[in-house]
């Protein structure tokens, strides 16, 4: 895919404690490789990845790796007022990583007010399935009370890596299209190649956009 053909750029955030793999599955979407050992990352760090949603309908997603330490928090709060979306990540073999998700979860809510962001909910480490501390269907009636999708994905075997971010990517779309993302001057959440139309998508199965944001989107 030519890097430079692409209608939308979409800005996620990384979510969740330290150690629960957020640099491997992105080392894993990105560029298709699994580190057994990834240094903790400082501060944040950043990826790019380029989806073809359907046949000419290309975005370029990019991703805010933060760091999941204390310490690093007042720096990593101010990426997420300009991200749309926000992968909560936890390790299915860590509890606590685990319970901290509705912290995670609410502190994002809180920083981008009046705003929001939408989210994906993800059990990483599947692969580990003998030393799982988190059932099923506790992360699926977290995911319900948040109101997010879930899935649950390995960086390591590469299971539903990469229908995690498609997930994450197609519902942002839709809220894109359907008005659920709200369009607002400096934010950089969403940016446009071109003005904000399907003319040549006529099988979409997406709503198509509601006119009122061809300007908001481009300006």
């Amino acid at each position: 895919m030519d890097p430079s053909l692409w209608q939308y750029q979409l800005r996620i955030i990384m979510l969740g404690d330290s150690t629960v793999g957020k640099s491997s599955l992105l080392r894993r979407y990105t560029e298709d490789r699994f580190l057994e050992a990834i240094d903790e990352t400082v501060g944040v760090d950043f990826y790019v990845h380029f989806l073809e949603l359907e046949p000419g309908l290309r975005v370029k997603l990019q991703f805010w790796d933060t760091a999941g330490q204390e310490r690093f928090r007042s720096v990593t709060r101010s990426y997420y007022r300009n991200s749309v979306g926000g992968l909560l990540v936890f390790d299915l073999t860590n509890r606590s990583s685990f319970d901290h998700i509705r912290d995670w979860h609410a502190e994002v809510c809180e920083h981008v007010l009046p705003h929001r962001l939408l989210f994906v909910l993800a059990g990483h480490k599947s692969d580990c399935d003998s030393k799982r501390a988190v059932s099923r269907d506790e992360a699926e009636k977290l995911a319900a009370v948040l109101g997010v999708p879930y899935v649950e994905a390995s960086a390591k075997s590469d299971h539903n890596v990469n229908e995690t971010f498609e997930l994450l990517a197609r519902q942002i779309y839709r809220g894109l299209m359907s008005g659920e993302v709200d369009l607002h001057e400096g934010w950089d959440g969403v940016k446009c190649a071109t003005p904000l139309t399907l003319q040549g998508h006529k099988n979409s199965r997406l709503a198509r956009p509601d006119p009122s944001h061809k300007k908001k989107c481009c300006d």
